[in-house]
């Protein structure tokens, strides 16, 4: 057949949470035989056209003895990863006119070739997909991918299991299969830890506490010695929080197939993520040359667990001021700035003291003064102001811990209840699905709360008293909002204003 001198296939990149349409332009000429792939590309691009090359040879279609050169526009944007693949292929088989420029207009290609000429999925996929729907294209993608792609509402998902597959599609052969859109399950669905709030003895308080936290959004610091129970409250805080709304689903799914940690499937039970005290900075917020979402990304929409947080390194976890107070991640580097969402809740422990018994009434401790002093202030006070609630978490007596639940045998669905109960008020309140009090801002706490006036009176004389910062002060009304939410009052009463100073960090004097 008689090529053509030039191809244009649509294919896509991403850049940290961002992405966009990159043209994959093929060349041919009488030149010496080989590809050359040019675009600003790394070297898992650059390895590609050995990929290419032996996938068309496998997949019995024609390789020209001609020199292909490949463009990657636009040119001045870093292309890294296999997702260009079979946009590439298909730019060749284009360029020696085997298959029409015209068929692939509508599509927007995306996969690794293996060397047999099979598709296989990669990374990212919901990303390219969102960019397909953006610029009014379908996707071709394989199997393993579609139901990912398939989350965009409104986008056509075609799926191929090899490059010969969708060469009998452009030329007309075969139809390839279309992936039905994703239902979103609306029943609630088990989350992955078997722990609940019904299977704890007493602490009834950090229950209480947790239940807060978890309807507002709020973050949590637990305080008490070993073995109080302390990791068994914060992997139950799970089990009661509601259900994910189709728009979590999707941006909870797109992160983690930027990260590269779902294998592939769909994340529509809500994250719960516990790095170990010696992980990275970058591996806490994210970061890399190429920028990959951290654990407080991974944990969107979810609980982010730092058990022993004063053994973490201080400059990972002073890194968490940023995104605790704004609700996503930035990352800068010299080729560009990213942001990545990170609207998570923090649920951390510690012990009182490093022996860990300073607070415990049966076990004397055994840590001199300075040893406390250089343990308590590990973990900085702007970190600890970010922190709604604080609570003490008590030793239990031994012979409770096997005796039967003392509270109602379906306290977690009961919890789980008030807690939608709770954020279906506030979705009523900010007109959003997905906006709680903890992220509310000094403008909407001054026009949609309603706080009594000797409410208000209380919490300016406490907030003088314990000499509380502006940032506390707003963090209490916040945690008060929910309280009395959860107590279905349109007004912040002092009650509730009462409660949520109790929970408030006091440094010791």
């Amino acid at each position: 057949m008689i090529g053509i001198m030039l191809a244009q296939i649509n294919s896509a990149y991403t850049r940290g949470y961002s992405g966009g349409i990159v043209e994959v332009e093929c060349d041919t000429s009488n030149s010496l035989p080989g590809i050359i792939v040019v675009g600003l590309t790394s070297k898992s691009v650059d390895e590609a056209k050995e990929r290419v090359r032996s996938a068309i040879r496998n997949s019995n279609l024609q390789l020209p003895a001609k020199r292909f050169t490949i463009n990657l526009a636009p040119a001045d944007v870093p292309k890294s990863g296999t997702n260009l693949d079979l946009a590439m292929a298909v730019s060749m088989l284009v360029a020696s006119g085997q298959v029409n420029q015209e068929s692939t207009g509508r599509y927007l290609f995306v996969g690794e070739l293996a060397l047999n000429g099979k598709i296989k999925p990669v990374n990212g996929v919901l990303s390219y997909a969102q960019t397909a729907k953006n610029a009014n294209l379908d996707i071709i993608v394989c199997e393993d991918n579609s139901l990912e792609a398939s989350l965009v509402p409104g986008l056509s998902v075609h799926t191929a299991a090899s490059l010969k597959d969708v060469y009998r599609h452009l030329i007309g052969e075969i139809e390839l299969i279309k992936q039905p859109s994703y239902k979103y399950a609306e029943e609630a669905l088990e989350q992955a830890n078997q722990h609940r709030f019904e299977d704890i003895a007493h602490q009834e308080t950090a229950k209480r506490a947790l239940l807060i936290a978890a309807a507002g959004g709020h973050n949590v610091l637990m305080n008490g010695p070993p073995g109080s129970g302390k990791t068994m409250l914060a992997r139950a805080m799970t089990s009661i929080l509601p259900r994910m709304t189709h728009e979590e689903t999707i941006e909870s799914t797109r992160i983690h197939s930027i990260a590269g940690q779902h294998n592939h499937k769909v994340i529509n039970v809500r994250p719960f993520r516990k790095p170990h005290h010696t992980a990275s900075t970058v591996a806490i917020v994210g970061g890399g040359k190429n920028p990959v979402p951290g654990e407080v990304s991974l944990s969107h929409h979810g609980v982010l667990f730092l058990d022993e947080l004063p053994e973490y390194n201080r400059s990972t976890i002073e890194s968490l001021r940023q995104p605790l107070e704004d609700g996503f991640v930035s990352i800068s580097r010299a080729e560009g700035k990213t942001d990545f969402p990170a609207q998570f809740m923090l649920v951390a422990t510690q012990n009182p003291c490093p022996c860990g018994y300073a607070t415990d009434k049966d076990i004397a401790c055994t840590c001199t003064a300075a040893q406390m002093q250089r343990y308590q202030t590990k973990v900085s006070g702007p970190l600890l102001d970010r922190i709604d609630i604080v609570i003490e978490v008590g030793r239990i007596p031994n012979q409770s811990i096997l005796k039967s639940p003392s509270g109602p045998q379906r306290e977690t669905i009961n919890k789980q209840k008030q807690v939608e109960k709770a954020r279906s008020i506030q979705r009523s309140r900010f007109k959003k699905n997905t906006t709680l009090n903890s992220h509310m801002t000094n403008r909407q706490i001054k026009e949609l709360c309603h706080i009594e006036p000797t409410a208000q009176q209380f919490l300016d004389t406490a907030t003088n008293r314990l000499k509380l910062s502006a940032r506390a002060y707003i963090r209490t009304i916040r945690v008060a909002q929910t309280i009395a939410d959860i107590d279905d009052s349109p007004i912040i009463k002092q009650e509730h204003i009462a409660e949520a100073l109790q929970y408030r960090h006091r440094r010791p004097e």
